[in-house]
């Protein structure tokens, strides 16, 4: 984000007619502020304006040093603001709190953009040369595709894909991206993390001489420096993931993970602690240790809110800065523990409420929704991303037909059937024996569909979020209560006429339901869902058709009525056709 927002204002600056515009490589820490040594070197160059992009909102005592130096300074950020601002000439930022402005969600390059666009006196002027980088930077930096957000990620992937600028066209030909079908995951998954790469270590020069290049040669020699940065990073934080791991992984913990380490790369640490966050479920802060100070990156877990929390604890800090969910610290050796421990028992008064491992949008039964035409069309909700992501779906009592590791044993390729549908999945970072699932199984699954194009060949394959052996058990009890509050997830089993018969004719003149859902479990007919069997059983008992002395369902037999019975008239069928 930092990277694209200094490359937009250069570029912007350079066209526009600034007397000499240049920028200090290298990664200016989000939330951090400027750096003191760099306003002196620059004072000492002659610079008389100084324009921060993704960083200052914190500055107050570097903003009083530029004052002093007689250095004019303009802030753009967009991290959340303290209760004092920098005295600055300018300070662009919109959670300014007397700003006023609706979309608190830019990222760093969209209010760099917002600079731009003033000083031109037209947005759709400067979006027409800069979509393309407030795309990148609004994606690489995880902002809510939401509001404004979406439109200019929308608008920039379109210009992406038409005319991209040269540093990019060599991104996706040095990394063997599509550049036919760019969508922000393709951004978020592919092109970001190269980006990243530079800036984590030390090197974002490389980046930004990329993306500014309109030399072809020089655009493709840069991106294979970009990607091999990248390989260098993503060892790095492996490392670094492993050694923090080590330390927490024959424990418990229940508070917020804080580590700290004189080895770890700066620039890495950040990714460390979001896989962290993920493993166990809570936040995490690792610190880069040097000397008696340290610099940490703290990720977000559930909810919880950093920057609050951070704020909390400020006593035990001598800096910090950046979001609710990410953030940025600044910590002496000696403050370590302490601030672990207020940090803990704020956790503790503020802990999240439970999130459940994933929630599901829509329940498959008919598997010929998940046509190559149908999942195409779930093209048309792009841009996904933070706060509109990829529909998950499920589908539940699945047989899976098999299962094997991929990738040197890192990933899980299962081919699983729905009725007479296949479809191959793709479970990345699981293996089957660590989900405690074998061939053959009945299974559920959550996915997001996608289209696969191989050797020609377009099928649908299912990125899968979750899997577990499939147990009708909870549902079953419920239907059988008559508990009308699981209706919305019954009626992916409303039975239609040819169930009925089906159920009916399995009777003989000695059956009984049973006296627990086990024993109703037990005796449903092969191939049919003990869901679906039990809806029968109890729009067979609302007509009659089924009794009991006690009138419930269970231990309740065959009986006889007069006439007919009509079964689609029944309470439980018609409201189970109204949610179907």
């Amino acid at each position: 984000d930092g990277i694209t927002a200094t490359c937009l204002l250069t570029d912007f600056l350079r066209r526009h007619g600034a007397d000499a515009v240049s920028y200090i490589p290298g990664r200016l820490e989000e939330g951090y502020g400027l750096n003191p040594i760099a306003i002196h070197q620059l004072h000492d160059e002659g610079v008389k304006l100084i324009v921060t992009v993704d960083c200052g909102i914190t500055a107050v005592s570097e903003a009083e040093l530029c004052r002093q130096l007689g250095i004019d300074l303009v802030i753009t950020d967009h991290h959340e603001c303290k209760q004092t601002l920098p005295a600055a000439i300018a300070v662009v930022d919109p959670h300014r709190p007397d700003g006023g402005y609706p979309h608190k969600n830019l990222s760093g390059v969209g209010v760099a953009f917002k600079l731009a666009s003033a000083l031109c006196g037209s947005q759709e002027g400067a979006l027409e040369e800069y979509a393309d980088m407030v795309c990148l930077g609004t994606v690489a930096d995880v902002m809510p595709l939401t509001g404004e957000n979406r439109f200019l990620v929308r608008y920039g992937l379109s210009r992406i894909a038409k005319a991209p600028r040269p540093g990019i066209a060599a991104m996706f030909r040095e990394s063997g991206t599509d550049a036919r079908h760019l969508t922000a995951s393709t951004i978020g998954f592919s092109l970001a993390p190269r980006l990243n790469a530079a800036g984590r270590l030390g090197q974002a020069s490389v980046a930004a001489r990329l993306l500014m290049s309109w030399d072809e040669n020089e655009a493709a020699a840069l991106a294979k420096e970009l990607c091999e940065l990248n390989r260098r990073r993503q060892s790095i934080e492996t490392q670094i993931w492993q050694e923090a791991n080590d330390i927490i992984k024959d424990s418990d913990p229940q508070d917020p993970i804080v580590l700290a380490s004189d080895r770890w790369h700066q620039g890495v640490i950040g990714i460390a602690a979001s896989r962290l966050a993920e493993q166990y479920s809570l936040p995490a802060i690792i610190i880069c240790l040097n000397g008696e100070n340290g610099k940490g990156s703290c990720r977000s877990y559930g909810g919880f809110n950093l920057f609050e929390a951070l704020s909390a604890c400020s006593d035990n800090l001598t800096g910090f800065g950046g979001h609710a969910l990410a953030a940025g610290l600044n910590i002496r050796r000696d403050m370590l523990d302490r601030f672990r421990e207020a940090l803990a028992a704020y956790y503790r008064r503020h802990r999240p409420a439970p999130l459940p491992e994933v929630c599901c949008d829509l329940l498959i039964t008919d598997p010929s929704l998940l046509s190559v035409e149908n999942v195409r069309s779930l093209d048309m909700l792009e841009p996904y991303g933070n706060a509109n992501p990829k529909p998950v779906m499920c589908i539940c009592g699945a047989t899976l037909e098999s299962a094997s590791e991929v990738g040197g044993g890192k990933h899980l390729r299962m081919r699983v059937r729905l009725g007479a549908s296949h479809f191959e999945c793709i479970f990345f970072s699981h293996t089957a024996r660590q989900l405690g699932i074998s061939e053959g199984d009945s299974v559920d699954i959550a996915f997001t569909p996608q289209i696969n194009e191989f050797r020609g060949n377009v099928t649908v394959q299912l990125v899968t979020a979750a899997v577990r052996r499939h147990d009708p058990t909870a549902l079953c009890s419920a239907i059988l209560a008559g508990d009308e509050s699981v209706n919305w997830a019954a009626a992916a089993y409303c039975p239609s006429r040819a169930d009925f018969v089906r159920v009916w004719r399995a009777m003989d003149k000695d059956f009984s339901v049973g006296k627990n859902v086990a024993d109703v479990i037990r005796q449903c007919i092969a191939g049919m869902p003990p869901e679906k069997f039990c809806l029968c059983l109890m729009v067979l008992r609302e007509t009659g058709l089924l009794r009991s002395d006690d009138g419930g369902i269970y231990s309740s037999r065959c009986a006889s009525i007069s006439g007919k019975a009509d079964l689609e008239g029944t309470h439980l069928i018609r409201a189970l056709r109204a949610l179907a």
